[in-house]
């Protein structure tokens, strides 16, 4: 069968993006893990089909690059927003649901290939810290670690042993974050799970770094940038006692190319 897709990115964190709001098929772990790999398929950190809702918008489902249904995915929740505009849900805020509930979201300006999406993230109730690092659930869990120069980092090798270390097995493994910081701009790396490897932005990562980073600074900024390899994200928040709330993220959303697959 051919399938039309479309190829979106936001600050270099890659997505197949599949319009399956008539629910005409579904794919086999293998045809996700095809279509996402960088040599025999069309490349991609993940995918995700936007699908049809009776009560909301639309309803994002998301897949690892290996295959396998994800959690939360920060950036290709904006992306998403993205595509359903460019396929014609023409509005300013959404609300859709994910695989962590509900989010709204706001088209803060666009042009022809380009969106500056804000997307409004999960509440945080609980964060974890151990020693120099942190640990909290954005929607997807992340191990946040402040390091003296992120770019000095082997963050495929370093990121692997953490993801599968005993701390977290029983938590299913975790997304690893190295940090360190530049001035006013925090920059960081990210190991993703599912992807197995480095990608050049993470926006649960995002929100997790800017929310450590306000509780190893003692401080609370109006708005947090960071700086991932991909490109800038910006966090904002609102903090009481431990708990973090009305967390938006905010980034570009980037239309690469569309087209057909033959699965």
């Amino acid at each position: 069968m051919k399938i039309a897709f479309s190829k979106f990115h936001g600050a270099g964190n890659d997505f197949v993006l599949i319009d399956n709001r008539n629910d005409l098929f579904s794919m086999s772990r293998e045809q996700i893990a095809l279509i996402c790999h960088r040599r025999f398929g069309i490349g991609a950190d993940g995918l995700m089909f936007i699908t049809a809702s009776k009560d909301y918008d639309f309803e994002m489902k998301y897949y690892n690059s290996d295959g396998n249904e994800g959690s939360m995915c920060g950036n290709g929740g904006r992306c998403i927003v993205a595509f359903a505009d460019y396929l014609g849900i023409k509005k300013k805020h959404f609300l859709f649901r994910a695989v962590d509930g509900l989010h709204e979201a706001d088209i803060l300006s666009k042009t022809k290939t380009q969106w500056e999406v804000s997307l409004q993230m999960q509440n945080v109730n609980y964060t974890e810290k151990n020693g120099d690092s942190f640990f909290l659930d954005t929607g997807s869990p992340h191990h946040v670690e402040f390091v003296e120069d992120v770019e000095k980092v082997d963050v495929y090798q370093r990121g692997k042993l953490i993801r599968y270390s005993d701390i977290y097995k029983p938590k299913g493994g975790t997304n690893v974050n190295f940090v360190s910081f530049d001035d006013d701009v925090i920059k960081l790396r990210t190991y993703e799970r599912g992807v197995e490897e480095e990608t050049l932005a993470c926006g649960t990562g995002a929100t997790a770094v800017a929310i450590a980073t306000a509780l190893q600074q003692k401080s609370l900024k109006k708005e947090y940038k960071l700086q991932a390899v991909g490109g800038e994200l910006k966090v904002s928040f609102e903090k009481n006692e431990d708990k973090f709330f009305n967390i938006w993220l905010k980034g570009p959303a980037v239309h690469v190319f569309s087209g057909e697959i033959t699965l």
